[in-house]
């Protein structure tokens, strides 16, 4: 490095903050867009919807036919399908679930507890200094780039943001626990779409925010004439 020189110590500087996608990019591309959002709650909603005025069986095989023809619609129109297989996916495997006990709240038991699997995940991370917000960020945002495991400010940054999806992402799955003992099935219908993207989104944009504006913060000032 020559003399007058300096190196961003989180390998995020100005330079590279320009060629990330903007902040609306970022969200579009991780929700999916609107077509998104609305593609991966129709399945809930038909199965919420088929149970209620009907039974259990129809309910699930109707939930997982409009889960398979929005895949397949993706497919046919060349439409990245990555949101509509998680969402095949998650309702496949809580169709399965709830075909064998013969319990419609067992639909929305693998939601549960990979939420809680996530939230404990998050939280786990974050006390062993390795947040798993920055690790994701660093896949998604940052191309595969690291540095900022150099920043001791941007690591007690993912740090806390990493705390800050582990508790609130404990909180949702809590409430929809809470409802699954409680044999809420439509309310806890409502609830797996009213705390699915909703705070999903938030956080988002929340962490999206933060990185940026810490990432400029900590970006070196210009030598004059340089």
């Amino acid at each position: 490095m020559t003399t007058g020189q300096q190196q961003t110590p989180s390998g995020l500087g100005p330079q590279d903050e320009e060629r990330l996608p903007s902040l609306a990019e970022q969200m579009a591309d991780q929700l999916g867009g609107w077509r998104g959002l609305v593609e991966s709650s129709i399945p809930v909603v038909v199965f919420v919807v088929a149970n209620v005025i009907g039974e259990l069986r129809p309910a699930v095989y109707a939930s997982v036919a409009v889960a398979l023809l929005i895949a397949g619609l993706r497919l046919a129109q060349r439409k990245p399908v990555r949101h509509a297989m998680n969402g095949l996916f998650g309702v496949g495997i809580g169709a399965l679930l709830a075909l064998r006990t013969g319990d419609e709240r067992d639909f929305y038991l693998p939601g549960i507890l990979y939420g809680i699997g996530y939230g404990l995940a998050l939280l786990l991370s974050a006390a062993i200094r390795q947040p798993l917000v920055g690790w994701i960020w660093s896949v998604l945002v940052a191309k595969g780039r690291s540095e900022w495991r150099d920043d001791p400010k941007l690591v007690r940054t993912f740090t806390q943001l990493t705390v800050l999806w582990g508790v609130v992402w404990l909180a949702k799955v809590g409430v929809q626990a809470g409802l699954y003992l409680a044999h809420q099935d439509t309310a806890l219908g409502v609830a797996r779409l009213a705390l699915g993207y909703p705070p999903y989104a938030l956080l988002l944009l929340i962490t999206v925010w933060v990185v940026r504006r810490v990432t400029r913060e900590s970006a070196p000032t210009p030598l004059p004439g340089s």
